[in-house]
């Protein structure tokens, strides 16, 4: 079939040569594309949307063939989520709980541990009543009822989320699986030891617990003492080892304490070279070797890991590392290895081989799946291959038979070896009734929602087989023969009937009506053309309306189209023929045209032409089928020049002033000829008409006249302002508060906002309203006292206000409306120790609103959220302040910068206050303003506004006392880091992120601010003076090997924080 654009045009082909009143029914029938053949079966590769006999590709594909009853549903086969038989029962990752999950199976599968837990009194079970659901307490009820769940449960995985949640771990944070295995025995431990039966209170102990002594030999005296002690799990370092004899011995091996390290013997009672070493005095049943694969690199301060081969067997004899009791049993076998996939420390996936006590099969558990191994061996080959992202230095050693290797093992579980006449029913553990009790009540449960499940399917597929037959009866009636009778169907909604996801709603044909309530010639593209007996089944069925049938096409919308195209044809003409009239020169009578409109009027005539034919457009626009008065449409615009108006409504428009009369703007029309405006007011017999001869607006010209007037008074009145006033316009010699002026007595203040405001008045008094107000009460608190002290405004305030000499405020009180006259006065007063300058303010201080002002501050620099602080590195002990000016948030580089750019004046000191791009105030002390104190101190600080009016805000460049303007942008210099932070952090969430920043250790970190040293971790920032803008310096310590240090910045990085928080902690 023809793409749709060619269909488009063809139905419409004949209004060339038909006029609307010619049309007759066959027309119509073109126009509605009755006749156009229908597609057949794999002719198409989708739906021809312009052809309404096209029924193909509308998603009857998945009805007509064979259908496999899994599609009449989504629901899975709920016997997939049962247990297989002879296997074991899975664990639910709930989401980065892998690591928990691998421990619960090697606990799950140590019997005596098992069997243990199973006797801990359990009241709460006992007592249950089965009608609802059985929630845990304890860890020890979880941990029984979790493994009743993992031995008799029928689900092929169980969820682990109450002993999770009661551990308080965070599921979406992976943690470190050998310090979770170190806690949870731990916890486990003191809670079994508060057990009534003595039999379980030292069950851990008995499993798990072996002793060893640290041994010392003064080299000296040869007197030997012994540091008993008991261990749960040996951690043995794996690096330039390979195999686990070697980590054995390592962990054994004598250690020399000589120099700073010597041994204070008692004997010699004094310092002594010495040797210390490890002794193992006994081993427990369950040996767990915890291999040290995950180390604390200095270089980047994070952990890594070893991805190093280690081999180690399947039985190892610990007779040769063991002194004294040769009695004991010293064989163990492999019962159990956990593996951590991938390379990073910090994530990666966990997943344990675990042996079977009873079967002695070799089991891979991970998370919800479990693999039996074949031949009840161990096999490791493809967990090695697994998330390796980069190529191994190494290459896997060959193993002899009975040992194994692996890059991935973090820690290794051995069982002492049995004798073959041992007791075989110690392999028999059993789930106690009242726990048996409650296993049943869950796979009861199970059972349920398995049946539920398969019935649901079923309903699914019986439903889904109707459908089926259905559709294949209606779709063999849907065509519309030649000559018959026939109803339009929408598109979407056979689509929908087709979709057996979506439910099948009531058929809608309201949106494909036209002005005449017919089937409108635009949604022709939208519906399809079906037989009268499959629309009146469907209707039948489903319902809905208006139903639209042959006698549905719209003669008037067809005639009304039809008219329009004409038009348009005839347009191209006409445009043609208008741009070649307006280029020649005429004589007579000419009319004004606006030369927007003369540049958009083909467009504003197609706007037009539709506006009066609005009923040939849907009401739902071009979103429908898009006719071919909408791609000439486009033809059209694609021709227009690029001065088309997009606000145009009206032509001519442009040319009338909102009087209603002809615009005084010459330069936006243009004269016409007669001939030329004929043409166009055939298009717009509504547009403005003004002849050659039609005078311009008076009005428009009276108030042009009265603009004119009123600029040159503007002026006129900003040039005898600035010669009044010539000194403040162009900031000379102005009166600064730090050096007093000796011929006055007496200074005015004005905000500097007015300032501003006035300047900008004389150098655009055409573009800027003029100033009338001074606006002194901004300054003033609501009882109408100043707000400022002089050693506040020596001190930073005087940024919000301009200084004036009396003849200038004689000056301006005589031009402008002053609100409030503000001065300050300097006397001297004389008393014994000399005379000494004094200032007073009119009207006098508020005290009341500046000490609320001031507390304001203070409390901003304490409680303020997400702040600038800047980190600078230094190498030598270097002084990052000025001479004699110590700089508390400011950068130092920037105040000499400005020294260069501006010379002092004789006498004249910098102010000390500058501000930032943002607006955040730094205080800057110098030795003129250490007197004023903390109040200087805290004025300067960053603040919200005080009680009273704010001041004005602050300009870009900040004018200082004596006039002189500087930049207030922070230059970074190199080696500085802007960091963001917030006032309750610790200094040690600051440590973090500049180590992230620097990529040096906490621990390596030496901070000050001002020459302050920060020291104290657990202190808020806050709290140790660090505000914002403040410039932190940084001394980066050279590494030490200090190796408690280094366990130090284990607890220190961020996002990971251990299990703090948790149950496994005893919070």
């Amino acid at each position: 079939m023809a793409p749709r654009i060619q269909l488009d045009k063809a139905a419409w082909r004949w209004v060339e040569t038909v006029k609307p009143e010619d049309i007759r029914q066959e027309h119509i029938e073109l126009a509605y594309r009755i006749n156009l053949p229908a597609c057949k079966r794999g002719a198409c590769r989708r739906n021809c949307k312009g052809n309404p006999n096209c029924l193909v590709g509308i998603g009857e594909q998945a009805w007509l063939g064979e259908i496999d009853e899994n599609a009449f549903h989504n629901i899975d086969d709920p016997n997939s989520e049962r247990r297989d038989k002879n296997t074991f029962v899975g664990l639910t990752n709930l989401g980065a709980t892998c690591y928990v999950n691998t421990f619960l199976q090697v606990w799950f599968h140590n019997l005596e541990l098992r069997r243990s837990l199973y006797q801990c009194n359990n009241s709460r079970a006992h007592d249950h009543n089965i009608e609802s659901d059985y929630e845990p307490e304890s860890i020890c009820e979880h941990l029984q009822y979790l493994f009743a769940l993992l031995q008799n449960s029928n689900r092929k995985y169980i969820d682990p989320s109450g002993l999770v949640k009661a551990l308080g771990l965070d599921t979406g944070q992976q943690q470190d699986a050998q310090e979770f295995s170190k806690l949870f025995l731990t916890l486990l431990e003191d809670t079994l030891s508060k057990q009534k039966n003595p039999n379980l209170q030292n069950v851990i102990q008995h499993q798990f617990c072996g002793q060893f002594s640290y041994v010392t030999v003064c080299n000296q005296c040869g007197r030997s003492s012994a540091l008993p002690s008991r261990f749960y799990e040996l951690e043995l370092n794996i690096q330039g080892h390979k195999n686990l004899t070697e980590c054995v011995t390592e962990f054994l091996k004598e250690e020399k304490l000589d120099g700073e390290n010597r041994y204070f013997c008692e004997s010699c009672q004094s310092k002594q070279n010495a040797t210390r070493r490890i002794r193992l005095h006994s081993l427990p049943p369950t040996l767990n070797l915890q291999l040290m694969r995950f180390v604390f690199d200095r270089q980047t301060g994070h952990k890594k890991k070893l991805n190093t081969f280690i081999s180690f067997p399947e039985q190892l004899d610990m007779g040769p590392f063991l002194e004294g009791k040769h009695d004991q049993k010293c064989v163990y076998e492999l019962s159990a290895v956990l593996i951590h996939r991938g390379i990073s420390a910090y994530s990666g996936h966990y997943i344990a081989h675990v042996k079977d006590a009873r079967t002695g099969d070799w089991y891979k558990f991970n998370d919800e799946e479990i693999e039996k191994m074949e031949g009840k061996k161990l096999h490791l080959g493809t967990e090695e291959d697994i998330a390796e992202t980069v190529k191994s230095q190494s290459r896997k050693p060959k193993c002899s038979k009975g040992f194994h290797c692996s890059r991935n093992a973090y820690m290794l579980v051995y069982k002492i070896q049995e004798d073959e006449s041992s007791d075989p029913s110690r392999t028999i553990v059993e789930v106690p009734s009242f726990l048996q009790r409650l296993v049943d009540q869950d796979n009861h449960k199970f059972e349920e929602w398995c049946s539920e499940m398969a019935s649901m399917r079923k309903q699914s597929v019986d439903k889904g087989k109707a459908k089926h037959e259905e559709v294949k009866e209606l779709y063999e009636l849907l065509p519309a023969r030649d000559g018959e009778d026939y109803e339009f169907i929408p598109l979407e909604w056979l689509k929908k009937w087709l979709d057996d996801s979506t439910a099948t709603k009531e058929i809608d044909n309201s949106l494909f009506l036209c002005s005449h309530g017919k089937l409108h010639p635009d949604k022709v593209a939208e519906s399809k053309r079906v037989s009268l007996q499959a629309a009146g089944l469907l209707y039948e069925r489903y319902g809905g309306g208006p139903r639209l049938n042959g006698s549905s096409l719209c003669r008037e919308c067809v005639g009304q189209r039809c008219r329009v195209l004409r038009l348009k044809n005839q347009l191209n003409e006409d445009y043609k023929e208008v741009t070649n009239l307006v280029k020649r020169t005429f004589s007579g009578e000419g009319y004004w045209v606006g030369k927007a409109s003369l540049r958009s009027w083909r467009q504003l005539a197609l706007e037009q032409l539709e506006e009066d034919e609005h009923e040939t457009k849907h009401s739902n626009g071009q979103t429908n089928g898009q006719g071919p008065h909408t791609n000439n449409n486009k033809e059209f615009c694609s021709e227009l020049s690029e001065g088309t108006e997009d606000e145009m409504k009206t032509f001519n428009e442009d040319i009338v002033c909102s009087h209603g009369g002809l615009s005084i703007l010459e330069t936006e029309r243009k004269l016409v000829s007669s001939e030329v405006w004929t043409k166009l007011r055939e298009y717009f017999p509504k547009a403005p008409e003004f002849t050659q001869n039609k005078e311009p607006c008076q009005q428009c010209l009276t108030l042009e006249q009265e603009e004119k007037d009123n600029e040159a008074v503007s002026k006129m009145m900003a040039l005898d302002q600035k010669n009044q006033l010539l000194n403040l316009f162009h900031e000379k010699n102005r009166p600064t508060l730090t050096k007093w002026p000796q011929d006055t007595d007496v200074l005015y203040i004005v905000p500097l906002f007015f300032v501003e405001e006035w300047r900008k008045f004389i150098r655009r008094p055409t573009k800027s309203s003029p100033v009338s107000n001074v606006g002194n009460t901004l300054l003033l608190c609501p009882h109408g006292g100043f707000m400022f002290t002089y050693d506040s405004l020596i001190s930073g305030d005087a940024q919000h206000i301009a200084l004036l000499w009396p003849n200038e405020w004689d000056v301006i009180s005589r031009l402008f409306i002053v609100d409030q006259a503000i001065s300050i006065h300097c006397f001297v007063q004389t008393t014994q120790s000399g005379s000494t300058p004094q200032y007073t303010t009119q009207p006098d201080l508020c005290w009341e609103c500046r000490e609320s002002f001031l507390f304001q501050q203070q409390r901003d620099l304490r409680e303020y959220t997400q702040a600038t602080v800047y980190i600078r590195k230094v190498v030598e002990d270097q002084r990052m302040i000025k001479e004699a000016a110590p700089e508390m948030n400011a950068s130092s580089s920037e105040a000499e910068e400005e020294r260069e750019e501006h010379p002092k004046v004789d006498g004249e000191k910098d102010p000390d206050f500058n501000q930032s791009q943002d607006g955040a105030k730094r205080l800057k002390l110098s030795d003129n303003s250490a007197a004023s104190g903390a109040a200087a101190a805290a004025a300067a600080a960053p603040a919200a506004p005080p009680p009273p009016p704010p001041p004005p805000p602050p300009s870009t460049n900040v004018t200082k006392l004596g006039g002189i303007r500087r930049s207030t942008r922070h230059r970074k210099l190199r080696g500085e880091k802007a960091l963001i932070v917030s006032a309750n952090q610790t200094l040690k969430e600051l440590k973090i992120q500049i180590m992230h920043a620097f990529s040096v250790a906490p621990f390596d970190q030496n901070l000050s601010i001002d020459g302050k040293s920060l020291t104290d971790d657990s202190a808020t920032l806050g709290s140790l003076g660090v505000i914002p803008e403040s410039i932190i310096c940084l001394k980066a310590d050279e590494p030490i090997a200090d190796y408690s240090a280094m366990d130090d910045a284990y607890q220190v990085r961020m996002p990971e924080e251990g299990f703090k928080g948790t149950g496994l902690l005893g919070h």
